[in-house]
């Protein structure tokens, strides 16, 4: 078999969320949620320092580089820009501008994201995305933000906002199969808290575009129109709402497999991640043609992996992934770039046990400690090309 071709100019990287590998978020609402301070559902362990890629990112970034990526996708920390409400820390602005310079000294183009999931204490406090009030706020955090964005093409407001929505409202209790329903006035707010976004970031040069965390969703015969309900508030709506962006960003991990009644259960006999999730490495090629067929925009795969101990299986899921990916370009699908999540092993939430990183490290003393699977994928970036599995 031939090797898999992608085009010249393909941007190949990696991804991080800045409360996952930076340490000390002390003024987020992650940081005082899992300290007990802010109601939430209870860690297993804090995140205390995390990968300390505050003062290790050029090291970081470095071992991207220097494996064969050309992109590193990281994102500004809100509660660490505006601590308070309406001051502007220049010191933290000026923190992430020097990010943003040392991946262009670097080779790497980097992509920033404005807000990956936490938000300042005082914004939560006051009632975070459930208050009319959040799209202004939002906005004049972007605003602030503009001295970091100088040069920057690529701008990713919010992270799986579609996250944000079915997560909002802690009254609702999670299912045992699936997720939450969207909430609808959280969308709302988020859908006009991007377009503000979006018109701010373009008026500094920059393309703006938001990223859908894409869970595949595929019925069961007969179950079509329960698949189209169900995914509507969850993804569909979030899609729809990118038209007009820049690009969109298309993240995915695993399937939701749904039936007459909705979602079933993960099959009994199937491989599952760390995180618990199916092993299916084709889910990204079902998050990209849903969101071709309903936008039309520019895709970036902005967030694909498996958290796994195993690296082998890692690169397995990274090909499976790739080649669904290809598979959507020969198709017609207009794919600018493969961004693997993580860079580094991260804090996922509440635990450290679920390792997605092409990067791993002691921590005791922060040693780097990069696995197979960078020098993997940093070769099929030099040589923008995929040899076939065997």
């Amino acid at each position: 078999m031939a090797d898999i071709r992608f085009p010249d100019g393909f941007l190949w990287g990696a991804s991080t969320a800045a409360h996952q590998v930076e340490g000390n978020n002390v003024n987020s609402d992650w940081w005082q949620r899992e300290h007990g301070h802010l109601p939430g559902a209870p860690v297993e362990s804090p995140s205390g320092d995390a990968a300390d890629s505050f003062h290790r990112y050029p090291e970081d970034m470095k071992l991207l580089a220097d494996a064969g990526l050309n992109s590193y996708r990281f994102s500004v920390e809100w509660a660490r820009i505006e601590p308070e409400e309406g001051f502007v820390s220049r010191a933290m602005l000026d923190h992430y501008r020097r990010m943003v310079d040392t991946a262009y000294e670097l080779g790497l183009q980097p992509m920033v994201t404005l807000h990956h999931f936490t938000n300042p204490v005082w914004f939560a406090k006051a009632g975070g995305w459930l208050t009319d009030a959040a799209v202004d706020r939002f906005a004049r955090y972007v605003e602030a933000v503009l001295p970091v964005l100088d040069g920057v093409d690529l701008v990713c407001t919010i992270n799986e906002p579609n996250m944000v929505s079915v997560l909002a409202d802690p009254a609702v209790g999670f299912p045992s199969i699936g997720l939450p329903p969207g909430v609808p006035h959280v969308t709302d707010r988020l859908i006009a808290a991007h377009k503000r976004a979006v018109d701010v970031v373009r008026g500094v040069g920059s393309r703006a575009g938001w990223s859908i965390a894409t869970q595949a969703y595929q019925p069961e015969p007969g179950a079509e129109h329960v698949a189209a309900e169900y995914g509507w508030s969850r993804e569909d709506v979030f899609l729809d709402a990118a038209s007009g962006d820049d690009w969109v960003g298309v993240q995915a991990y695993t399937r939701t497999r749904i039936g007459p009644d909705g979602p079933l259960p993960i099959p009994e006999n199937a491989e599952r991640t760390l995180t618990g999730w199916e092993y299916y490495p084709p889910a990204i090629g079902d998050g990209i043609r849903n969101s071709w067929a309903r936008n039309g925009l520019p895709v970036y795969v902005t967030e694909n992996g498996i958290a796994t101990a195993d690296d082998k299986r890692r690169i397995d899921y990274t090909r499976g992934a790739l080649e669904a990916v290809a598979a959507t370009m020969a198709d017609g699908v207009d794919v600018r770039g493969y961004l693997h999540w993580s860079a580094l092993d991260n804090y996922e939430w509440g635990s450290y046990r679920p390792t997605f990183g092409l990067i791993g490290w002691d921590p005791a003393t922060f040693e780097r400690r990069p696995k197979p699977s960078l020098g993997w994928l940093g070769e099929v970036a030099r040589r923008g090309a995929m040899p076939p599995a065997g």
